[in-house]
């Protein structure tokens, strides 16, 4: 994808504060600002608006999560450029700001404009589809590489109930679950197969139900479970329960069934695994089991941008800053 380079100029400027109703960042201040984007551009010593001009070209190069979407990480820029914490005194709401962005995003058939979250989204113009920051499957920056190796390390030795506690609740929370409830493990009988239960609401207000399975290693279908491994067969009627057994919502009063089952696990989910479950429950159930392994954990945990769980950070690689929750 390009843009055209008046248009780049244009963001540039934005973004070196050259334009009116933006920070002026010296070339120091220019390098801060793609460290908080999680990049490792260096500025170096070039004219600050032609060297900017060429860093968001080189973004724009990136493969698109889908069409007419913008790449991710220069999404992730737009949305740091236009944090509500930046906005100047003579622009205490960035609705001027957001007026100047929108200048050049038009002029390339797209839109900004702010969510409920007060965060900044992309939209294009024509098929309205809307560019995110936060696909788990774009390429990763070198620190976030750095972090996901930390985090490996960190899933590596944590025990069930911190894989629960200190990354999977965090996470559901992040992308948009709400009302999660963890059973804990003083009182198995009450858990009724379920580790954590949660619910999610459609834009349509209708509400999702989800029961959460979680096993710390591999899940596999070898006859004989390893220590570290997890045969599927001892989750089967865990999940039955699960997808059996009513819950009770305190916030709208009345028990309900759960619609979906998660099976989470902090190692590898086998094809074998998956395809034992699946021959093992109607076509109604298989339609209700969702997969969640490692590698899903932790793309998504690093593109959610969130800290850090205690005992995984290290000193030679600084967390996000909280202050930018994307």
């Amino acid at each position: 994808m390009n843009f055209k380079k008046r248009n780049l100029r244009a963001i540039a400027e934005m973004i070196i504060g050259d334009a009116e109703f933006f920070p002026y960042r010296s070339s120091s201040y220019i390098t801060q600002f793609f460290e908080e984007c999680d990049l490792d551009f260096i500025h170096d010593g070039s004219t600050r608006w032609a060297w900017t001009s060429e860093r968001l070209s080189e973004l724009l190069q990136e493969p698109q999560p889908t069409a007419h979407a913008l790449p991710d990480r220069f999404v992730y820029v737009l949305r740091v450029l236009m944090h509500k914490s930046d906005a100047e005194s003579n622009d205490p709401d960035r609705l001027q700001a957001l007026e100047a962005l929108n200048k050049p995003l038009f002029r390339e058939g797209y839109e900004a404009f702010y969510g409920e979250d007060n965060l900044l989204y992309i939209r294009h113009i024509g098929t309205k589809t809307i560019s995110t920051a936060t696909n788990p499957h774009r390429p990763f920056t070198p620190k976030e590489i750095e972090k996901r190796e930390q985090l490996i390390e960190y899933l590596n030795k944590c025990s069930e109930d911190q894989l629960i506690e200190e990354i999977l609740l965090p996470l559901f929370r992040q992308l948009g679950f709400h009302r999660i409830t963890a059973a804990g493990h003083k009182d198995k009988a009450l858990e009724y197969g379920k580790d954590i239960w949660m619910r999610y609401t459609l834009p349509t207000q209708h509400i999702l139900y989800f029961g959460v399975q979680v096993k710390k290693g591999k899940l596999d279908a070898s006859g004989i479970s390893k220590a570290s491994n997890t045969n599927i067969a001892e989750i089967h009627n865990q999940i039955l329960m699960m997808l059996g057994h009513e819950i009770f919502d305190p916030e709208i009063n009345r028990r309900v069934l759960v619609d979906h089952a998660f099976i989470v696990a902090g190692g590898e989910i086998t094809k074998q695994a998956r395809n034992w479950l699946g021959e093992k429950l109607d076509a109604t159930k298989r339609s209700q089991i969702l997969f969640m392994d490692r590698e899903d954990i932790l793309n998504l945990y690093i593109v959610s941008s969130l800290p850090l769980p205690v005992g995984a950070t290290s000193t030679s690689v600084p967390d996000f800053d909280d202050d930018i929750p994307f």
